[in-house]
């Protein structure tokens, strides 16, 4: 065949594809519509396991911080309560004084009752810190510094500075305000002898462990919790300076702490993904789910989109056109039509997933659960431009070997 016959059956094929869409524009606007929500499908799901398997990471990432040492047990499915690492100051001191190492501070973990009185009070995860930073992003108020002395003394038998930053959603449940005071204990009783002021609203360490959590000073925390004693922490964090290798310090520490585990920031990530293997499958499974189920729902759509065309076919086979242009016909369709319905089904994602991830952040505390890579688009698109151009032609070869003159009404 020449290349100007090869253009003019072209032309024909796209001629008649246009046509039969222009008949029943009903049917065309549903099928499109279809699409679109096959799209929808693959961006929200994908999109939804990219974050599942991206949020262990950014919250270290976050942290910004060069080395992590913990100890067993360690609850990574809860908020942290177990805190094994002894005399947390002292090492963190100890640390610090290195050549090496800038900085170290210990970080604990608690769940511990606040409320305005005592008959109000709520179980939170409260996580012990020795300052706050601009990751908080403060919706009001300020967060708090344990100045350099106190960071570098043993914890306090009781509070000190009595300051709490707590999550909006607390704020709301417990019907408080910046300047308000409130009791904080880690048990009904205890939290009746403590008064906390609330210095700012802020949802930070609520979107790492997944349920509307309060930040305290480190000694106070420790002193409501009464480890004060044995200075309990969850993790030593440290950052190493400039001319170094931390892998090096990591290793040099291992030897010096063999009691513990020292990961640099890599590793703690690679630590929290190994634990969290279920977590990782769900997010690979939705991303294939979403695949697969895009796939299916659009080799559904199309091949019902050709059978309720069998009588057109049928009348184009008996005027002579032949199975590869009838599958052609139904091919261009698909090109149309996939590429109208990704367009939609890409430009209605954002919008989808602003609202998805405004729920998973007031429910679940998680924000920005779904993110929305270029793959994730890409994919979308393919799957309507490229997998629906191949499934219609597919169907409609199949559907002109059924396309008989006897399909046709007289």
């Amino acid at each position: 065949m020449t290349g100007r016959g090869l253009a003019i059956r072209t032309r024909a094929v796209v001629g008649i594809a246009v046509a039969q869409l222009r008949q029943s524009p009903g049917r065309t606007a549903l099928t499109v519509l279809a699409v679109a929500l096959a799209v929808l499908s693959v961006t929200v799901l994908a999109s939804l396991g990219v974050g599942v398997v991206e949020k262990g990471e950014q919250g270290l990432d976050s942290a910004d911080r060069d080395i992590w040492i913990s100890s067993d047990p360690v609850d990574p499915a809860a908020s942290g309560t177990e805190n094994p690492i002894v005399g947390a100051h002292s090492k963190s001191t100890a640390i610090t004084a290195r050549d090496d190492i800038q900085s170290a501070s210990p970080i604990a973990m608690y769940d511990v009752y606040v409320g305005p009185n005592g008959s109000a009070l709520e179980r939170r995860p409260a996580v012990g810190v020795q300052e706050t930073h601009d990751g908080f992003d403060f919706q009001e108020g300020r967060g708090f510094q344990v100045d350099a002395e106190t960071a570098a003394s043993p914890p306090p038998e009781e509070p000190e500075m009595g300051e709490i930053v707590i999550d909006p959603r607390v704020a709301d449940a417990l019907n408080v305000s910046v300047g308000d005071t409130i009791h904080v204990g880690t048990s009904r009783q205890t939290a009746l002898t403590h008064e906390f002021t609330v210095v700012g609203i802020s949802s930070y360490y609520s979107q790492y462990l997944g349920s509307p959590t309060v930040t305290v000073p480190l000694g106070d925390l420790q002193a409501v919790a009464g480890t004060s004693g044995t200075d309990r922490a969850t993790f030593i964090t440290a950052d190493v300076t400039d001319d170094v290798d931390r892998a090096v310090v990591a290793s040099e520490l291992r030897e010096e702490y063999p009691e513990y585990d020292v990961r640099t920031s890599d590793e703690q990530v690679s630590s929290m993904i190994e634990e969290r293997t279920i977590v990782l499958a769900s997010g690979a499974t939705l991303v294939g789910l979403a695949v697969v189920g895009g796939v299916v729902l659009t080799a559904n759509l199309f091949a019902l989109v050709a059978r309720q065309q069998r009588e057109q076919l049928a009348a184009l086979r008996a005027i002579g056109l032949s199975r590869p242009l009838l599958a052609g016909t139904i091919g261009s369709q698909g090109l149309a039509i996939g590429l109208l319905g990704g367009l939609v089904g890409l430009a209605a994602t954002p919008a989808i997933v602003f609202a998805l991830n405004g729920f998973a952040a007031s429910v679940l505390g998680f924000e920005r659960l779904l993110r929305t890579t270029p793959a994730v688009y890409l994919g979308g698109f393919a799957l309507a431009l490229v997998v629906g151009t191949a499934v219609a032609l597919v169907a409609g070869w199949r559907a002109g070997r059924y396309a008989r003159i006897e399909h046709l009404e007289i």
